[in-house]
Parts: structure tokens; C-alpha cells; sequence
């Protein structure tokens, strides 16, 4: 008797619905279901293959947009305008290039691709030549598989114990060829590393010959404490230079409170003024946020002169802040930079055991990669925090059981609601084209935007679970992800119905005066389980094969072209959404590393159940490995390069995808024949364990240090001899962005320029800010009419500079979309790579780099009598031909400097409030022209201190 059926039948939905959980999916899969999977996957996928083939060189803003925005370096190779003729270079570029164009990250990405590729190519020839025809001739000989279909004869479940021989031969084969592609490629990631770190961007970076000191005693902290730690630990004669944290106390919350301030001030005026020459009567208005209820007792306020008052505040707050940081008591972490990347890496490999004082010393990061509220957090209070972390990750993991299983069983077919719900089922034969669409639409969608939000959820854990940098973060959201992804949607999802059967059968025999271990003993747990997973493994087949529509998806990029267009045509984007949706987007890899893994998993566990899965799975990489090849090429950005620290965190999981699939090979072994074949697997996870450990030991101190300790004499008798800044260097690279980091300016479109001066006109001279700032925050008073206050000033952005290449170089683009491929212009050594580019009177000419920003033009606009000209190549006093992006800002331009083709302005009060806005190709050296930030229109009279009179003074660590 079929254990279901020892469920109590009823008459209500509680009988259907048990049913249900016991055999989701009660309809059998067919080779016909199968074939219809693939020819739909190919076809839909061939068609959008095509159709980016038509439509890519019209679009390559969207297309190829590293081809316009990459620097000279960086630029991929070009690609014509033929319907394939991007496939030929795709092809033809070797991995050596690939490293200096798109990133060592992405490189690795790549080889990993084309690893799981090649494995499953070899594993599929042996799969398939050995497992199909020993399971289909076993199966034959039984008489009851006559009426069973082919995908069910493939299967080991008819198979006699003399013939699960071949499952355990293929289950050795297959760990053999997988140690051999991972030893392959771990060997070819300490030679990428070897040449990473011979590189010239490696060598020049600040990182590259820092270390990072952290958990410092409060005896310790400060600069003489931190040479003290690294000399405990220094094998060499060398001494660096330190830089203790600093407390920056509320600065980065304020910070961001302003950027998020600038951003709604941006959409609210977008919505405005859509239309400037027909503006709503009724102003936007808010309610302000709860601690400020008391100064507007009305309840409601105007939203742009509240939101305009209220950066104004935030920006005072962030100066005083930054002036008296000085001031404030040092952090438990610091800094220690030698001359020499050979005496760094020599200090980092003598203290990689040791922790002096209980510090911790290791190499330091990226400034960029820093996640800083992290770093002052003790021991325990991080051991902590990630305790807590895998404990919400745990129970997120555990459930989200429930949902998954309601989503298959019922969301995926609605006919299955119908049989537990009378009323529904009702509904469902009256509309059925309608439920079927609803059918089609919400389980996927359902799932999609699960898996989107999940990445989110946790990073943030993550963070708040204590990780010190952003690439750590993202290889523990790729573990969790992993592991929330084999939990779910492979363990639970394949053997609940198993699960469920077994424990209702041994519920219905207690029930009946029958002893519980007799009746485990005679439910036939292994048989059960492999049953269930070889009757779920059709559904595995046809899943992979929607993975290649998957892939065609993500080239096309039908989703993110879809937002867009939606955002355009029916929301009022603001002029900074509109410059990022042109900027190369990003790549997750934490995401795109976890899908692949989570196949190759499924593959591996199913190779020998269903070993059609096998070239399914080697169809797929060999495709997507065509194709994320030229999507990192001329789209996605590495936003933050780790240098390929995610190897590890991908080899430590094919290893343990190897094991798994070794124990549903004892599985089947146990269900079908007996334990001698079973012991006959159990030394393949140890050795799979022993591969790891040799792989350890023998490559991972090349990756992760440019030399050991063995120096040679006159290496570690070497004195440093550092530059007159080295010590401000440090400093100022390595302290935290709230001290210098540049602050926002409200964009705005160059055709609400006349409208935003109106709406802004004598409205902004009085507000909370004369209750709270009274003594250090005076707003500034226009010259032409004394005594009223002056209106904000904004970044005006022309139409024709909707463009990411007019601010590719500011730093807040650049850190969003990715600002190098080793390094940040802010990581570099040279002074000249310390300054902006905007400062330097460089030679232009049409000719230049692609770095250089084109020409910005800007429509005229009356009163916008600094802009004219401004379109044009000038010639500085020097008589150097400056390309206009490159200019330096008229706020820096001397009172009695002459006035030729606008490029000076001798008395920058003649302009208004929007004439005097911020030109967009200018960079952050531009940010002198904002009006409340410098105090007032006109030239600033200089004192001895600088820093006082200038919106620098807290702009620039000091």
C-alpha cells in the first residue's frame, strides 16, 4: 500500500491539501514536457540573441558603455558594427588582456565560468556513456517499466544491486575530474595574483604597503602606540609611518542625512517643475520628521523652502563637526605604511599568528573598500554581533520553508488552491484565461523578487554583523545566499514530499499500538528519499534549461531597459538618476557566484540520478560563459576590486557541492544494494577534505602576500626614507571620509533654471535655522539688493550633459560605478594623481584620451552671463590650450581678470541665483560655487588662516 494512502481520508480541503504536501507534483513529467522546455529555451533565447545583435550598435550607450566612459587603459577592444561582430572579439581576447582591461575580479569571474564549463563537459561524456545505458538496460529487464517513460528509465530506480557499480565508478571519476579542475585553476590564481601584484597600479597604491591595526589597547592609541605594536612584529630595520583612527562621532550620520536630503530635494523638484511653464498653484508639501514637530506646530510645510533650510543646517553641523575633530578621543584601530610593499607584506606574514597586546595586524585594504563604522568594534562585541548574525540568517533560512513550500504546491498551480478552497476553485472555472495569467505572473514574480530583495537583506546583516570590508561582505552574503539557496530550494525543495510521507507513516503505525523504531525500520527511509529524488529530477532538467533564457535576458538586459523606459515615460526622474542610468552599471558577484554554484550543486547532485542533467548544465555555462564575457567587456563595472579574493569562498563550496553529491551516491548505494557499496564511498569526502587542505597549504601564501619573511640582507636592512608628506599622506588617504569627503549639490534641469529662480525668490530669509544657527550660520545677502537673503544655489544640468562622461571623474559618481580597476585615483602614490583632474591646465585638443569629457554646451538662458563662451577650448595666461572640463572654477579667478569669451568673471555678484550654479563638466573642484557654502556672493577677502573662509576649510582633511 502506497504510504499516502494511509493518510485519514476526509471529505474537506484538509484531505487535499495533505495529498497535496505529500506528491506537489502529482502530474508526472514527460519527454514531451521536456522537449518543449528546450525548444522553448533555445528558441526564445536565439531570438533575443538576435534582436541585441540588431539593436547593439545603434544603442551601445547601452550596450557598450565602457567603450565611451573608460579611460585609455581600460578601453576594451573595439567592436564593429556587423550583426556578429561582436562575437570576434569576445573570442579572440586572451585572459592577459582581460586582467589590465576589466579587472582581476572579473577575470576570475570568467576562468570560473569556463572551469564549470569544462568540468561538466567531461563529467557529461562519462555521465551519459556510462549511466544512461547501464540504467536503461537495468531497467528494461523489469516488466513493471514498460508503460514508464524514458526520463524515469534513466533513473537508478529500477536498477539491481549488481549495477549500482557503476554509480559509485562514476561517483570516483567525477571527484577525480573535479580535483584536477580545481588544482588547475588555483595554480593559474596564484600566477594571476603573482602578476597583480607586479603591476604597475598594484605598486604605486597606498594599500599595497599599508597595514591595518586593529582591537589597539587604549594605551596604545595613538600614532607612537602603533609603531610600537608593528615593531613586536617587524623583521625588518624599516619603520613606517602611523596613523591612528580618529572619532568622528555623529559626522557620518549627519553626512548621510544630507545626502538624503539632497535626494528627495532633487525628486521633489523634478516633480515640480516637469513642467516649468505650467507649474502646479499648490506647492509640495510634507510633514517634517518627528523631532522637528515642535518648531512647525501647523503640521504640514512647504517642502522645498523646508528641505532647503534643512541642508543649510546639516552642512553647518558637518563644518563644526570637521573643525573640531581634532578635538575628539582616538578609535582602536590605525594605520602603518612603509616605503617598501616588500616591508609591509615581510610585517603582515610575521604577524598573520601573532597578536600583540591582542591586536590584530593584517593588510590593509582599499580606503574605498573600508566599511568604517565596523572598524572601532572590540572582540567581543564582533563576536557578537556575527553570532547574531548567523542566528537571523539561520532563521530566515529556516523560514522561509513554509512560503517555498506553499509557492510550489499551490502558487505554481493554481488548480491545486482550487481542490483545498471550494470558493476559489469556483472563481478559477468561471475566469480561467485570467487565473491563468495571474498563474504565469505571480509565482515567478513572487520568487524573483524574493531573491532580489534577499542580497539586500543580507548585506545589510552583514554589516550590522560586524564586517570590516565591503568585498568580506560580499563573500558572506555569497556563503549565506549559498547555503539559503541549497537549504530551500534543493534539499527541502526535492525531499519534503519524502520527508512528509515517511513521518505521516510512521505517525499512522504509532497510532495503531505499533512500535515507533519498527515503524521508521519498515518505512523505508532510503528507499523513500531516493525515490523522491529521482522523481523530482525531470523538474531539475527543464529549470536549467530556462537558465539559458535567463542568460539571453541578462544580455539583452530586458529588465533594466524596461525600468528605464518606465521611469522616463511615467515618473519624473531627477537629473542625477538620469546621469546614472548611463554610467556602466555595476556587477554582482555575489549574486551571479552564488546562481552558479547553486547549478553546478544541482548538477553534481543529480549527475548520477539523472545524468541527462549533466549536459544541460555543461549547454548552459558554455553559453553564459560567451556571453557575461561581453557583458563584463563593454558593460558592468567592477565597483569595488577585491583582486579575486572570492576564489577561496568558490573553491570551499564546489568542495563541499562534491561531497553532497557523494552522499546522495551512498544514498542510492544503501536504497539499492547494501552497505559494502556504501563503504566503497565513504573515502571520497575525506580525500576531497585532504585535496582542500593540500591546495591550502600550498598556494594560498603566494596569493595572499607579495614575499614571506624571507628578505634578503640588504631588503631587510633597508631604511625608509619617506617624502616631507608622507605622514599627511597616510592621513589623509586612509582617515575617514567624513572628514573629507565632498559633499552633494541639488541638481537641477536646465530648463527649470527661470522657474526655479522664480519659486526660490525671497523665500528663503528666515527658517529654523536663525533658532538654531543664529551666531555661526548668517545667510548670505544679495549684493544688487541688501538686506534680502540670497536664494541656494544649484547644480544646473543642460539636456545634452545628461551624460555620466561630464562626471566620470566627481567623486560621487565615481564611487557608485566603479572610479579605476585596481585603484581610486584617491589609493595612488604620485602627488599629480592626488589632484583632480579638473585642476590641472592639461594640453587638449579633439584628439585627447577617452577620459576626457567632451565639450559640454549649455542652452542659453538669460542671466547666465558666466556661462557664456563656456562651451569653447580657452587659453590660460600661460598660453596652454585647457579643454573647458578642465578649467579652473571662476569662484578662483582674481577680481581684475580680464573677460574674453566667458572665462572670467570680474564680479561674480552680476550673476543671480542661477546664473552663478555649478557647471556640470566641471569636477569637485567646482564645488567652491556653492553660494551658502562660501559665505556670500562676491570675491572672499583671505586671512592667514584659509581655512576659515572657505568651504574647503571642512571639505579637506585638515
Amino acid at each position: 500500500m502506497d504510504p499516502r494512502q494511509s493518510l485519514q481520508l476526509r471529505d474537506d480541503g484538509t484531505d487535499q491539501f495533505l495529498k497535496l504536501i505529500a506528491d506537489p507534483f502529482q502530474s508526472a513529467f514527460t519527454v514531451s514536457a521536456l522537449w518543449a522546455s528546450l525548444g522553448t529555451s533555445i528558441g526564445v533565447s536565439i531570438l533575443l540573441t538576435i534582436a541585441f545583435s540588431l539593436f547593439r550598435p545603434r544603442h551601445s550607450l547601452v550596450y557598450a558603455p565602457k567603450v565611451k566612459h573608460a579611460d585609455q587603459k581600460h578601453t576594451p577592444p573595439p567592436v564593429g558594427k556587423g550583426f556578429f561582430a561582436w562575437i570576434k572579439p569576445v573570442i579572440r581576447t586572451r585572459e592577459t588582456q582581460l586582467v589590465e582591461t576589466i579587472g582581476l575580479d572579473a577575470a576570475i569571474f570568467l576562468r570560473f565560468t569556463k572551469m564549470l564549463r569544462n568540468i561538466f563537459i567531461f563529467i557529461s561524456i562519462i555521465g551519459c556513456m556510462v549511466m544512461i545505458p547501464v540504467n536503461m538496460a537495468e531497467s528494461q529487464k523489469n516488466n513493471e517499466t514498460s508503460a514508464l517513460s524514458a526520463l524515469t528509465t534513466m533513473t537508478p530506480l529500477y536498477v539491481n544491486s549488481k549495477a549500482i557499480w557503476s554509480q559509485v565508478a562514476c561517483a570516483w571519476a567525477f571527484d577525480a575530474i573535479i580535483a584536477f579542475f580545481l588544482w588547475r585553476n588555483y595554480r593559474a590564481v596564484r600566477a594571476l595574483r603573482r602578476r597583480y601584484y607586479q603591476s604597475s597600479d598594484y605598486q604605486r597604491s597606498l594599500h599595497a604597503r599599508t597595514l591595518m591595526i586593529t582591537d589597539i589597547p587604549q594605551a596604545d592609541r595613538s600614532d607612537e602606540g602603533i609603531l610600537r605594536l608593528t615593531d613586536e612584529v617587524n623583521p625588518t630595520a624599516a619603520l613606517p609611518r602611523a596613523a591612528i583612527g580618529r572619532n568622528v562621532r555623529e559626522l557620518p550620520r549627519i553626512i548621510k542625512e544630507h545626502e538624503e536630503a539632497v535626494r528627495e530635494l532633487e525628486s521633489v523638484l523634478a516633480k515640480y517643475l516637469r513642467r516649468p511653464d505650467q507649474l502646479p498653484v499648490q506647492r509640495p508639501m510634507m510633514r517634517p520628521p518627528r523631532s522637528q514637530h515642535s518648531k512647525h506646530p501647523n503640521g504640514k510645510v512647504d517642502t522645498i523652502d523646508y528641505l532647503t533650510v534643512r541642508i543649510r543646517v546639516l552642512e553647518e553641523e558637518i563644518k563644526h563637526g570637521r573643525a573640531s575633530i581634532d578635538r575628539r578621543n582616538a578609535m582602536p584601530y590605525g594605520f602603518a605604511s612603509w616605503e617598501n610593499i616588500e616591508h609591509a607584506h615581510a610585517v603582515a606574514w610575521t604577524a598573520r599568528r601573532k597578536h600583540p597586546k591582542g591586536t590584530t595586524i593584517s593588510l590593509a585594504p582599499r580606503p574605498s573598500d573600508l566599511i568604517w563604522e565596523n572598524l572601532p568594534l572590540s572582540k567581543q562585541s564582533r563576536k557578537w554581533k556575527r553570532f547574531a548574525n548567523t542566528l537571523w540568517v539561520t532563521l530566515l533560512t529556516v523560514v522561509w520553508i513554509v512560503p517555498n513550500a506553499l509557492i510550489a504546491v499551490f502558487l505554481s498551480n493554481l488548480n491545486n488552491l482550487g481542490k483545498v478552497w471550494p470558493r476559489f476553485m469556483t472563481s478559477l472555472e468561471a475566469h480561467p484565461d485570467v487565473w491563468a495569467a495571474v498563474q504565469g505572473i505571480a509565482s515567478p514574480a513572487i520568487t524573483s523578487l524574493v531573491y532580489l530583495l534577499l542580497p539586500i537583506i543580507f548585506r545589510r546583516l552583514s554589516v550590522k554583523g560586524g564586517s570590516k570590508t565591503k568585498t568580506s561582505r560580499e563573500r558572506h552574503v555569497l556563503g549565506q545566499l549559498y547555503a539559503f539557496f541549497v537549504f530551500n530550494n534543493l534539499i527541502v525543495f526535492s525531499l519534503f514530499s519524502a520527508a512528509w510521507t515517511f513521518a505521516s507513516n510512521v505517525i499512522d503505525k504509532t497510532n495503531h499500538n505499533e512500535n515507533a523504531w519498527q515503524a521508521i525500520v519498515d518505512s523505508q527511509l532510503y528507499s523513500q528519499l531516493m525515490s523522491a529524488l529521482c522523481t523530482i529530477s525531470p523538474f531539475w532538467i527543464t529549470w536549467l534549461l530556462q537558465r539559458n533564457l535567463g542568460a539571453a535576458i541578462d544580455l539583452v538586459q530586458m529588465v533594466t531597459l524596461a525600468w528605464v523606459w518606465f521611469s522616463k515615460t511615467f515618473l519624473s526622474p531627477t537629473p542625477r538618476q538620469s546621469i546614472e542610468w548611463t554610467a556602466p552599471p555595476p556587477f554582482d558577484y555575489a549574486s551571479y557566484y552564488n546562481y552558479y554554484l547553486f547549478y553546478a550543486t544541482v548538477a553534481l547532485c543529480f549527475a548520477t540520478l539523472q545524468p541527462i542533467v549533466l549536459p544541460v548544465t555543461a549547454l548552459y555555462f558554455g553559453v553564459d560563459a560567451i556571453l557575461k564575457k561581453y557583458m563584463l567587456m563593454y558593460v558592468f563595472v567592477t565597483k569595488n576590486e577585491s583582486a579575486g579574493s572570492f576564489w577561496r569562498v568558490l573553491f570551499n563550496r564546489l568542495i563541499f557541492a562534491t561531497i553532497l553529491a557523494n552522499v546522495i551516491v551512498a544514498l542510492v548505494a544503501r536504497a539499492r544494494a547494501n552497505w559494502t557499496l556504501v563503504f566503497c564511498i565513504v573515502p571520497l569526502p575525506f580525500l576531497m577534505l585532504g585535496f582542500k587542505w593540500y591546495c591550502m597549504r600550498t598556494f594560498d601564501s603566494d596569493i595572499d602576500f607579495y614575499n614571506r619573511a624571507n628578505l634578503s640582507d640588504a631588503e631587510a636592512l633597508g631604511v625608509s626614507k619617506f617624502g616631507k608628506k608622507a605622514a599627511d599622506r597616510l592621513n589623509s588617504k586612509f582617515g575617514h571620509p567624513a572628514l573629507y569627503k565632498k559633499l552633494m549639490t541639488p541638481m537641477v534641469h536646465a530648463k527649470a533654471a527661470e522657474a526655479l529662480k522664480e519659486i526660490y525668490q525671497g523665500r528663503l530669509d528666515h527658517g529654523d535655522m536663525a533658532g538654531e544657527y543664529s551666531d555661526i550660520a548668517m545667510n548670505p545677502m544679495m549684493a544688487s539688493k541688501p538686506g534680502k537673503a540670497e536664494p541656494a544655489p544649484f547644480e544646473v544640468v543642460p539636456e545634452n550633459q545628461l551624460d555620466f562622461s561630464y562626471f566620470k571623474d566627481r567623486a560621487d559618481f565615481r564611487e557608485e560605478f566603479g572610479g579605476g580597476i585596481y585603484g581610486r585615483p584617491e589609493d595612488l602614490m604620485t602627488e599629480r594623481s592626488q589632484t583632480p583632474r579638473s585642476t590641472l591646465g592639461g594640453e587638449w585638443s579633439p584628439s585627447s584620451s577617452r577620459a576626457s569629457s567632451p565639450a559640454p554646451s549649455l542652452p542659453s538662458m538669460s542671466g547666465l552671463k558666466m556661462h557664456e563662451g563656456y562651451a569653447e577650448p580657452y587659453v590660460n595666461p600661460d598660453g596652454v590650450l585647457v579643454h573647458p572640463a578642465f578649467r579652473v572654477p571662476l569662484s578662483r579667478g582674481n577680481s581684475d581678470s580680464p573677460v574674453g569669451n566667458g572665462l572670467y568673471q570680474s564680479d561674480e555678484s552680476e550673476t543671480r541665483l542661477l546664473s552663478s550654479a555649478q557647471v556640470p563638466a566641471q569636477t569637485e573642484s567646482a564645488n567652491h560655487l556653492d553660494r551658502w557654502r562660501t559665505g556670500g556672493y562676491g570675491p572672499v577677502e583671505q586671512d592667514d588662516d584659509p581655512y576659515h573662509t572657505s568651504y574647503e576649510s571642512y571639505r579637506v582633511p585638515r
